[in-house]
């Protein structure tokens, strides 16, 4: 549980100088509440991330789990094996996949945000997990963690908003074509790619912008040669992070609205897989 402290000194969670528990504003980065309200430190119990890697991680592997059950129901373990543990298509668009057919086809906008919790299959997903464990927390040590998570949800919303577009007007160019209906983390995490890339150009260091852009040609590459990957939104979720990087200035201290916006990017993500589901059951 959250236990509030009510008395003392406490880390302040921007810049991490003593403070005192109640202090209006941090006398180093001027944060205000640098306390919480008392709640800094069960926060900070949580991890540097404050707790939303994990969170995102086990969203994605529930929602998944979830969009297996009309596959299993219908055919059985053996019909899973047989579709390598893929979900059917009606279920990803039950669920709020993305792209030309959903958002400009049938007006589905929300699933700019829902898309990026779902996944075509086991290897998807655990591939997509396995960059998010890895960059999201790194991200989350240079811009804070509410910003990581803002960067992660809108980013990936650019991407595929630049899929869908392009996969409605936008004629296919040799291996580059939009998508119909697309789906993943992969976008978010080239989210999370191009804001450490515009981090290391705001700040100067070359490691960072050297080692987020030698991931994000690595993985390009891979989705240039790799069949049905949808490389519009690795393109969308690059660029929306580097300039939704640049609007949050990775060289001032993330603040308390940061970290409130962050929970509602993930409220508004979740209630776009609700609405997704709602509209057409209902």
């Amino acid at each position: 549980m959250l236990k509030r402290q009510t008395s003392g000194s406490v880390i302040c969670t921007s810049c991490g100088v003593l403070v005192g528990v109640n202090d209006a504003t941090c006398y180093n980065c001027g944060r205000r509440n640098p306390g919480m309200w008392g709640f800094a430190p069960a926060l900070r119990s949580l991890g540097r991330d404050l707790g939303f890697v994990p969170f995102v991680i086990g969203a994605s592997v529930v929602i998944y789990a979830l969009t297996l059950v009309p596959r299993l129901a219908a055919g059985g373990i053996e019909a899973l094996f047989q579709s390598l543990f893929a979900p059917a298509g009606q279920t990803l668009l039950l669920f709020g996949a993305s792209g030309a057919l959903p958002v400009f086809g049938f007006g589905r906008w929300w699933t700019l945000l829902s898309a990026s919790w779902l996944h075509g299959g086991a290897l998807h997903i655990l591939f997509n997990m396995m960059w998010v464990r890895q960059l999201a927390p790194a991200t989350a040590e240079l811009f804070g963690p509410g910003r990581m998570v803002i960067i992660y949800v809108l980013g990936g919303a650019a991407g595929f908003l630049l899929s869908s577009f392009a996969g409605a007007y936008i004629p296919p160019f040799l291996i580059l074509r939009g998508g119909q209906m697309t789906v993943g983390a992969s976008a978010s995490i080239f989210a999370l790619l191009g804001a450490v890339v515009y981090y290391g150009h705001r700040t100067g260091s070359q490691h960072a912008s050297k080692q987020a852009l030698s991931y994000a040609l690595m993985m390009g590459l891979f989705g240039l040669i790799q069949p049905g990957v949808d490389n519009y939104a690795h393109a969308g979720g690059f660029g929306g992070g580097y300039l939704i990087g640049m609007l949050l200035d990775p060289l001032k201290h993330e603040r308390i609205d940061h970290l409130a916006i962050a929970i509602l990017c993930l409220v508004a993500s979740m209630a776009a897989i609700v609405a997704s589901i709602a509209t057409i059951l209902l």
